[in-house]
């Protein structure tokens, strides 16, 4: 083969590498919305966190556990390779093999779009992500404001930011009158009665609407409201 055709081809197979792999990573379905809730529906009764009812020593909610070898000497989930993934090899046995996963005591089968999601999973590395339930909140750095005098909360720094971002300014300060019909309508949906805005109005303390919160989310209406959402 001349080396210049040579050359050509390596640069041309270098070229699809670099091509592949983000398409790879791009096709990765979605571990919470796509890959879990199918591992939880269909694998973790008998190869989840329940010790109890595990079987074949194989647990496949955590990562690190289903990339071991299980007590067949099998690995259920080989990241990248579908082919070498037990996992893979159970759910696509045609129906009534002893060895097909779920077996068929349970009644159910995957679909065949949930075994190519599973198949896509593993090839793109089989990525686990833990529940967000049960990831810490952190606390996100404040964006840098212009006008630093204007926030008066953390959240304000991030609102003035996207304001400042596309070239517009802050609505100025509400009123106390439209002020005390938007809480009213927000916390308990029903507007404020004309007594109950001009006790607001007339309340000079540097507390008030702080006070006023805290009575509407006391209200026995405040409950009624949100119950009916939750």
């Amino acid at each position: 083969m001349p080396a210049k055709r040579s050359r050509v081809i390596v640069w041309m197979l270098a070229y699809l590498g670099v091509v592949v792999t983000p398409a790879l990573a791009a096709d990765a379905p979605s571990f919470e919305r796509e890959v879990r809730p199918i591992l939880s529906r269909y694998c973790f009764k008998c190869h989840g966190p329940d010790e109890g009812q595990r079987q074949s020593g194989l647990r496949l909610d955590v990562r690190e556990e289903a990339i071991k070898t299980a007590d067949s000497g099998k690995v259920a989930i080989v990241p990248g390779k579908p082919d070498a993934s037990e996992l893979l090899h159970r759910i696509n046995l045609a129906e009534g093999s002893d060895e097909k996963m779920p077996p068929a005591s349970t009644k159910l089968e995957l679909t065949a779009e949930q075994r190519d999601i599973l198949k896509r999973w593993v090839a793109t590395g089989a990525e686990y992500r833990p529940h967000w339930a049960f990831v810490a909140p952190k606390r996100p750095a404040l964006p840098n404001v212009r006008d630093a005098s204007w926030p008066r909360s953390g959240i304000d720094h991030f609102v003035l930011a996207r304001l400042e971002a596309t070239g517009l300014k802050p609505s100025p300060p509400a009123d106390r009158h439209t002020l005390a019909r938007r809480v009213f309508l927000d916390l308990i949906g029903i507007p404020p009665t004309p007594a109950e805005v001009d006790e607001f109005v007339n309340d000079s303390s540097p507390d008030a609407y702080e006070r006023l919160v805290d009575r509407l989310l006391a209200s026995p209406t405040y409950g009624e409201r949100w119950a009916r959402r939750w």
